[in-house]
């Protein structure tokens, strides 16, 4: 009688534990990305499903604390394009006739070298309608600056830098060189008055001398588009010059539309 009264209460302690370490797992999973998001230093993301946004490293709340965004509303099929340039090399004028051919406005984050060597490109990017982003004047590993009149000084020189060419306040937004980032660079790029801006989609377009195949571009452009997305090219990428004509068209066909980083943070 008393073992099986034992074996009752065993049984009975078990599965309560087995519950608490279920609740335990449901609650550090819904939380991971908040929890690990004060610490990260490198913007990452973790795709689930096919055709879903993706979580990042650092969870929508958090970086909304700092008017900080990576994607938009997973219920509207729309896409948020924006280009990242530290220089050129012959594709953003392509780039722009075709965006302009699509009618999509588009956000280019720019460094101090490209607003040096390219300013009329930069005024036809404004006069066309997109949003010229600030991507720090020397692209520095911005984590690594914890000093907050350092940190000002890469943005608000590459804002002098604009005005002067432009005769125009640059927008306020800003992408970390690189996705590198902390917590006290958010918030000291809030205080400035700027809405940090990351991705949800990306792919390896970067290296000059090895440039990814069309073929291997829409493998990840085209399966992982999602409601939201918010999509950074290398405008600097030969084959996203060569690709983006087809690229958009692929995109509209399967119901997405396009909208700026104005709507996005609004």
């Amino acid at each position: 009688m008393v073992l099986r009264i034992n074996k009752k209460l065993f049984m009975l302690i078990l599965i309560a534990l087995l519950l608490l370490i279920g609740l335990w797992a449901i609650g550090f999973i819904n939380n991971f990305s908040v929890t690990v998001s004060t610490t990260v230093s490198n913007w990452g993301l973790k795709f689930n499903e096919e055709g879903a946004p993706p979580m990042g490293n650092a969870g929508k709340e958090f970086l909304k604390k700092y008017n900080a965004y990576y994607v938009g509303d997973p219920d509207e099929k729309c896409i948020y394009l924006t280009f990242d340039a530290g220089f050129e090399n012959g594709n953003t004028p392509k780039i722009l006739d075709t965006l302009k051919a699509h009618d999509v406005k588009a956000a280019f984050f720019l460094v101090g070298h490209y607003l040096e060597e390219e300013p009329d490109l930069v005024r036809r990017m404004v006069e066309e309608g997109h949003i010229v982003g600030n991507h720090t004047y020397h692209h520095p590993d911005m984590s690594l600056i914890s000093d907050k009149e350092a940190f000002a000084k890469e943005l608000t020189s590459l804002e002098e830098l604009f005005k002067e060419i432009t005769g125009q306040e640059m927008p306020k937004y800003y992408r970390p060189p690189q996705g590198k980032f902390s917590e006290e660079n958010l918030r000291m790029a809030d205080e400035l008055g700027y809405k940090t801006i990351f991705w949800s989609l990306a792919y390896v377009d970067w290296y000059r001398d090895k440039q990814p195949t069309k073929e291997y571009a829409f493998s990840k452009l085209i399966p992982r588009i999602h409601p939201g997305a918010v999509v950074l090219l290398h405008s600097t990428s030969d084959t996203n010059g060569q690709i983006l004509d087809e690229l958009l068209t692929k995109w509209k066909d399967l119901g997405y539309s396009f909208k700026t980083l104005d709507d996005l943070t609004k």
